[in-house]
């Protein structure tokens, strides 16, 4: 790529001093969350949301568990206004929630600002300016003091407004817009002139939000101004400092983070990262990542389809299928290892009773999210290994595959999918294994089987078998002697005509279902003499008949083969 000399760093690093956050491994409680999506979200849209998708949007991010919502920028917009008196007129924010708005520090705006508050309980209004020197010096023209006069000015006008509505409480907000391009003692010296003339309380602290209106830097860097910042304010102790990243850089959750470690209180992002350009930070993500550490987030997501749902109904923006949390196949593996692994993470937890989430490859528990292990965790394509596939027949239809027989289903499986370039839903697996492995009966099927023990035996599985065996076509009534029901079975089939030659290589079975008339499975490999092995499965109420169907299973899969003849 050409031209990369003409870019160069734009951020301003705070004084190189020892930084607490970086002694921090997580964060350890929740902030608060103020949801811009009415607003910033709004804002990037390429149709806006009308008034009534508002309203819908405003009532489901209350849904959430949202305290704090920006609404827009009533003096600025009519629909904004409109929106607003609809919230108040029809009293449609609850007690708990507190409405947000902005305003730029100009008097007829602020004015306005605070007419279309008249009757709100409760209001943050949020004072910005752009200070970084890029636009200081290209859009605005002037000197740092200027620029602090402009905030300066638009805060003592809004403490002399809000003293004009005394039946609403107001809390104030102010953002150094730009902040990540403004220079640390600049955006430390006018947040504190602002500071200074509201005077915050214990009771009514001030909201200072410090924007990476343009996300600038590292991570790293951002959350190393955050600390500076947080060491230099005024009046600290009745502060919250609130973050509000950008995405340009792909790293609105990483700033984010690192900024809450660095000292940040509270959040300003929108659900899924909407916003202009790449985006705003991502609740969604953010959120989640502290739910994924054991800290409750205070926001609920456990119904994540219809978070995504109303998200793509109101913004008409697809969530991307590998977003975090949210995506359609985040909880997906095709890869043969990680679903071998997830298999028997899942029944390991199982076996234990664990309540901890240890399961390898997914970081949180789908179901947590309102997601179903059916379809969202283990996907069958031609990446796909023995263990997914084992792991979705015995989900899903209680076949427990001895471990020898797993690689062969596994195997035919990825051939199919591969062939057609598709991936394979759990009823299109089911099927080829039902017609392929269990009680296949064509051309041997034995259609009568009777028991009884041998009294000349010494052994106590010493067995007489009187069978009724068709071979394709040919009937045969037929008693032999055993020292097991299948090796009846096997010297039965050895005095028909035909040449059976094999060996039982191995045998297991077990239930398919916890009730007492419950079926049962059984599973056979027999060899022949060439050492070629042809698993067979049985089913049956009677776990002597599901055997016996199992042989035959494997009989008819090596006959498919190897031609028995007479």
């Amino acid at each position: 790529m050409k031209n990369y000399d003409k870019y160069q760093v734009g951020y301003f690093p705070p004084p190189q001093t020892e930084m607490e956050w970086i002694k921090k491994d997580h964060v350890e409680k929740a902030p608060i969350w103020c949801s811009v999506d009415l607003r910033d979200g709004n804002q990037a849209l390429i149709v806006p949301m009308s008034l009534e998708e508002k309203l819908e949007f405003f009532q489901f991010l209350v849904k959430l568990g949202f305290k704090e919502i920006e609404v827009g920028f009533p003096a600025a917009s009519e629909t904004e206004y409109e929106f607003l008196r609809r919230l108040i007129d029809d009293d449609l924010i609850p007690e708990d929630v507190t409405i947000q708005v902005l305003t730029q520090s100009r008097k007829h705006i602020i004015k306005k600002t605070f007419e279309s508050l008249v009757g709100a309980k409760k209001a943050i209004v949020h004072l910005y300016n752009s200070t970084s020197l890029a636009q200081r010096e290209q859009v605005f023209k002037a000197e740092k003091d200027e620029i602090i006069d402009i905030a300066a000015s638009g805060a003592k006008l809004i403490k002399k407004y809000a003293a004009k509505y005394p039946e609403t409480e107001f809390q104030f907000e102010y953002s150094p817009e730009s902040f990540t391009g403004t220079e640390m003692d600049f955006a430390r010296d006018i947040c504190n002139a602002v500071i200074d003339i509201w005077e915050p309380t214990p009771e009514n602290k001030v909201i200072i939000n410090l924007p990476a209106t343009v996300s600038m830097s590292m991570p790293h860097v951002y959350a190393n101004q955050i600390e500076y910042m947080c060491k230099t304010l005024h009046n600290r102790e009745n502060i919250l400092i609130s973050l509000h990243p950008h995405n340009d850089r792909g790293t609105g959750v990483a700033d984010a983070e690192l900024g809450l470690l660095a000292g940040g209180d509270r959040i300003e992002g929108t659900l899924f990262g909407n916003g202009e350009r790449t985006g705003n930070v991502d609740v969604v993500t953010l959120a989640m990542n502290l739910f994924s550490h054991g800290v409750d987030p205070k926001l609920d997501f456990s119904n994540m389809p219809e978070v995504v749902e109303m998200y793509e109904k109101f913004t008409d923006i697809k969530v991307h299928p590998r977003q975090p949390y949210g995506g359609q196949l985040v909880f997906a593996a095709f890869s043969g290892s990680h679903q071998d692994a997830i298999a028997k993470g899942m029944k390991w937890r199982k076996h234990k009773k664990l309540h901890q989430w240890t399961v390898p490859y997914l970081p949180i528990d789908p179901k947590d999210v309102g997601r179903e292990y059916e379809g969202d965790v283990i996907r069958i394509n031609s990446q796909s290994g023995k263990g997914g596939i084992a792991y979705i027949l015995e989900r899903d239809y209680g076949f427990d595959l001895p471990k020898q027989m797993r690689e062969e289903v596994g195997y035919m499986m990825k051939d199919i999918s591969d062939r057609s370039h598709k991936e394979l839903s759990s009823e299109e697996i089911f099927k080829v294994f039902s017609e392929e492995y269990i009680n296949y009966f064509d051309p041997i099927d034995i259609t009568d089987a009777t028991f009884k023990k041998m009294s000349t035996y010494k052994a106590d599985d010493g067995m007489i078998v009187d069978m009724r065996v068709d071979i394709g076509g040919d009937v045969f009534e037929i008693t032999a002697e055993g020292n097991g029901r299948l090796n009846a079975i096997n010297n039965a089939l050895k005095k028909t005509p035909y040449h059976f030659d094999y060996t039982l290589v191995t045998y297991s079975e077990h239930a398919l279902e916890s009730s007492s008339s419950s079926r049962a499975a059984a599973y056979i490999c027999i060899a022949d003499s060439e050492g070629g092995e042809y698993w067979g499965v049985g089913t049956h109420e009677d776990i002597i008949l599901a055997s016996v169907n199992a042989l035959v299973s494997a009989l008819n899969r090596e006959n498919k083969i190897r031609k028995f003849v007479k």
